[in-house]
């Protein structure tokens, strides 16, 4: 099968797990390409799309146009799903892989693996696990086909909202404690934890220990 990958240049995180599934799918015998603009696409068989922010639209150009989405499909639609469930405390986060529609994160759902997080996990390694489920996700997919089977999402939908800068605020009025799941999914280098005082801003960045 003639399979592409598209990363656009706000997936950069996932660069590295794309270059070990591309790996991976070359070596079951599939013609496979490492894409970064939406204008590089060709037809063919699979698409997927991997942490691409900007909306890819023309869909018609591949059979199947692949989707991964770390929420429990229609709950959770939007964007920085596993950073909101992170917040609201939770450590299993689904992720769904689905079909690509012109309705954002709307189309049938084809496989559901889980994160599984301790609470301790830094964004880097948040990342990690994130990139090697969604990497099973596709490989599975890609071993079972064309015998895969479909369903429609049923029930309730919810939306996350897009986050900027100012949602990496912390609180000087609430303890380290209360806001170590913020300090988790803080990016150091992007969006990192401030805070103000006397109306001068100060910078907070995390490391685990064993990272250093």
């Amino acid at each position: 099968m003639k399979i592409q990958l598209l990363v656009d240049n706000k997936g950069s995180w996932i660069i590295p797990y794309a270059k070990e599934l591309l790996t991976k799918l070359q070596q079951l015998g599939h013609k496979v390409s490492l894409i970064h603009k939406h204008d590089e696409v060709e037809s063919g068989d699979i698409l997927c799309l991997l942490a691409c922010e900007k909306k890819f639209s023309n869909l018609v150009l591949n059979t199947h146009n692949l989707v991964v989405h770390e929420s429990d499909l229609p709950r959770g639609k939007g964007w920085s799903p596993v950073t909101w469930q992170i917040l609201e405390g939770k450590n299993r986060i689904p992720v769904t892989l689905f079909e690509a529609t012109e309705s954002i994160d709307s189309g049938v759902i084809y496989d559901q693996e889980y994160m599984e997080l301790t609470g301790q996990e830094l964004l880097p390694e948040i990342k990690h696990i994130q990139g090697i489920v969604t990497n099973d996700l596709i490989v599975r997919f890609v071993n079972a086909y064309p015998n895969v089977s479909a369903r429609e999402q049923k029930g309730e939908e919810s939306f996350y909202a897009k986050r900027t800068a100012k949602d990496s605020a912390l609180d000087i009025q609430k303890n380290l404690a209360e806001q170590f799941n913020m300090l988790r999914v803080c990016d150091n280098e992007r969006y990192p934890a401030y805070f103000w005082i006397n109306k001068k801003k100060y910078i907070i960045k995390i490391y685990s220990e064993e990272n250093e």
